[in-house]
Order: C-alpha cells, then structure tokens, then sequence
C-alpha cells in the first residue's frame, strides 16, 4: 500500500512538473538578450508598424503577459522590439519523428502534449477542441491585459488599432497551423470564425483532407473538399496561409483563389536549397495573387545563423518578386532554435541597412506589407 500510494503521489508531482519540464526543453536562442544594435537602427526601429506573420507561442503555456526567460514570444518582448501586430497560429496536430521530407498522418503527439499541460479533457483527442482551447487562451490574455493586447478580427478592428495606438499596445490575429481543426468538415470552419480564427493553412506536417503538405506522404494538390475550402475561406474573408504546402497545393490554390494568399513562415530554395522552401515559380504565384511571403529566422529555413542569413532571404525575394511581397515570419515557438528570441528583430532591420534598403523599403517588409494585406482580405 505504501508503495502504490508513493507511487501515485510520484506521478502526480510529475504531472504537476511537466509544464515547467517542457517549457525548458524546446524552443532555444542560440544567443540570449540584450542584443545591441547601432543608434541608427535603434531610432529606426521605434518609427517602424512591425508585424511578425507566424508564432506558435500559444501551444505552450505559458503566462504571454508576463515576461519569461522561456522561449521566444511574449507581450513584453514584442513590446520592447516595437513589434505592433502578431499572428498568433495554433497547432493542432504533429506527427512522431516530423521532418521535413515525409510524414504519415497517422500519429499525433499533440495528444501527450495536451494532458502534460493540463489541457482540458475535450482537447485530448479532437483538433478542433484543440484550436478553440488556444483561442480561448489568446481572448483570455487580451481580456487581462489592460489593453496591451487586442484582438484583430475586422477591417474596422485594424483601422481603429491603427489610428489609435499607443506604442505598448500589440495587436494578435488568430491563425491555425493546417486544416486539422475542420476535423473533415467544413461546417466546422464557421464554428472558428466564430472563436476569431481569420487564417488557416490547408496543411502542416501531413496530407489532409483539403490538400497534400510539402512534408506529406502523397504531396498531392487540391482534393475536391479543398476546392470548396478554398472558396468558403474566400466567403468569409479567411486568409489563406500556404506554409508546408506541397508545390501542387501552392499551383493549386493561387490558380483558384481571387484573392490574396500568404506563406506566414518559410524559407527560400534560392538562398538556402531543401524540401521546406518555396522555390522561384511558386514565390511567383504567390506573389502573383497580391500575397506575400513571410520570411522565417530558423536554420532550416535561412541556411544560417544570424540575422545576416535572414536578411539575405529577404533580399533574394524582393529581387525576384518585388518588396511589396515580403514580410516577417518568424516561426517563433514553433519548436525551433533561433538566433534570438523576440527582442532580437531590430537585428534584422541592421542586417538590411546594411545591405543597402531603403527606409521605404524596410516599413514595408517589417509591417506596412502586412497592413495592406490584411486591409484587403479581412472582413469589414
């Protein structure tokens, strides 16, 4: 008995520790704050509308409005490198032993996550309970933050933010990672509207059934379902995010959408050659929808380091596809490492100075380009 009852208190303390265990296991910076930057940069930094396309900060718990020395994104980070606009994306699936080459979608380890972080019981087992629990986790943080943090849902939203913003104030859009959360329905899709969500991608790590992922099994184009998903987004005025989508699904999707599409975090095969990265042709069809792409910091995606490698991305595709087509995403907290965390961004406005961008053209890459956009597509 005495046994057994040592026991379970063992597995209940484990429990009660898991949130802080994998809090501390992922999402590193190969280099920790303070990062220093020249006078000039600094000055220019504080004048930018900055927005970052793709963070996953709110699959890990923790408290976003308080200040961690855990991964990557929180308010006062953002606050701090002036960063005004973030899409928040939830991810609802992962399959075992991901990468970047083939995946099965038959394995999910969000599953174990969800019960380590004392997610609700509905969340264990349903993706879409799984994309309303984070929402309701970001309309919480926005709801107790004494106005430092807002919610974007509407033209209207955006408009008010923009002439009324006080330079503390961070503005979140609510996105999910892949079409997991429709769970093969797309009524589903109003019941996210519904919670906030305005973007989502068909794919993540695996095939679904709206579309075959660059890291899938069949790596496939539009199913018939994805076409009509396709045009329910477009209905709603849902943006639509092409990361880890296959080359069929990207040649798909901008031949049949009427409005813009973005790619919220992803690398170039320009810059840095493998299966993750968008090659010329598909950078020019999503440019050629009026979208942008969003340029992430990650190693995988950059083939470097620093920001010096991010910033190369970025001119490689405003030579290629014109800088009213590029933007910031970082794939903060998505499971990687990065060369900084959040309050390291005014180092890639330096690296662009650097090699030679204009004022002008900085605003737009580090935000004006994401403004323009989601003026365009979210509903009035």
């Amino acid at each position: 008995m005495f046994f057994l009852a040592l026991s379970s208190a063992l597995l209940i303390a484990l429990w009660l520790a898991a949130p802080g265990i994998i809090q501390r296991k992922y999402n590193h910076v190969r280099n920790r704050p303070p990062y220093v930057v020249s006078a000039a940069t600094a000055e220019l930094q504080q004048k930018l509308f900055v927005a970052d396309l793709h963070a996953d900060s709110l699959f890990w718990g923790r408290d976003l409005l308080s200040r961690s020395a855990a991964g990557h994104v929180d308010i006062p980070r953002l606050q701090q490198a002036n960063v005004a606009l973030q899409v928040f994306t939830v991810v609802t699936t992962v399959p075992r032993n991901g990468n970047i080459e083939r995946n099965s979608s038959s394995s999910d380890l969000v599953g174990l996550l969800a019960i380590a972080e004392h997610w609700p019981v509905r969340t264990w087992s349903s993706p879409k309970q799984r994309a309303l629990y984070q929402a309701s986790r970001l309309q919480n943080f926005a709801s107790q933050s004494n106005g430092d943090l807002v919610i974007l849902r509407t033209r209207s939203d955006l408009r008010n933010f923009l002439t009324s913003r006080t330079p503390h104030t961070v503005a979140a859009v609510l996105g999910a990672e892949g079409a997991q959360p429709l769970e093969g329905e797309l009524q589903n899709l109003e019941d996210l509207y519904q919670a906030g969500f305005r973007l989502m991608s068909p794919t993540h790590f695996t095939d679904t059934e709206v579309a075959g992922s660059a890291s899938g099994e069949a790596k496939t184009g539009l199913t018939a379902f994805g076409k009509q998903w396709v045009r329910d987004m477009e209905e709603k005025k849902m943006l639509i995010d092409l990361a880890h989508a296959s080359p069929a699904t990207v040649h798909d999707v901008t031949a049949l959408t009427t409005r813009p599409v973005i790619v919220s975090h992803t690398g170039v095969k320009g810059t840095c050659n493998n299966n993750r990265n968008l090659s010329d042709d598909e950078l020019r069809e999503v440019a050629g929808t009026g979208g942008l792409i969003g340029i992430g910091y990650w190693e995988t995606a950059v083939c470097g380091r620093d920001a010096g490698a991010i910033a190369r991305a970025i001119q490689y595709t405003v030579n290629l596809v014109g800088v009213e087509h590029v933007a910031l995403g970082s794939d903060f907290d998505g499971d990687t490492t990065m060369p900084f965390d959040a309050t390291g961004v005014p180092l890639i406005t330096g690296e662009l100075l650097k090699l030679g961008f204009s004022e002008h053209d900085i605003r737009l890459i580090l935000g004006d380009n994401v403004v323009r956009v989601l003026s365009q597509v979210l509903p009035e």
